[in-house]
């Protein structure tokens, strides 16, 4: 499972965590969560890399609402998360965006 979603009760908001596995994280070093909920800011902090090769962040959205994500691998390099609630094509070149829906 790569997204986990854990709603609070006291405010229309998601707690979702991210999970990129070490198999699609490949040889990367560093692997940032960028998507509309931080307006695709590459210089964002990079997610944390666990002992075994897997990245994960848990970022709080809005709920009733779906946010277009990738990971981006070494600064270089961007990767979907190929279990994501859909798909959408990105509004910049041929490439689709993963969705979260929360």
């Amino acid at each position: 499972m790569s997204l986990k979603k854990q709603y609070l009760k006291s405010k229309s908001v998601c707690k979702v965590t991210f999970r990129l596995s070490a198999t699609e994280a490949g040889k990367a070093d560093t692997a940032k969560l960028v998507g509309d909920f931080n307006a695709w800011d590459t210089t964002v902090e990079p997610m944390k890399k666990l002992k075994n090769g897997d990245f994960t962040q848990t970022v709080t959205l809005e709920a009733e609402n779906e946010y277009q994500f990738r990971y981006l691998l070494n600064e270089n390099e961007w990767e979907n998360d190929w279990e994501a609630d859909a798909y959408a094509p990105s509004p910049i070149g041929t490439a689709e965006n993963s969705v979260v829906r929360v």
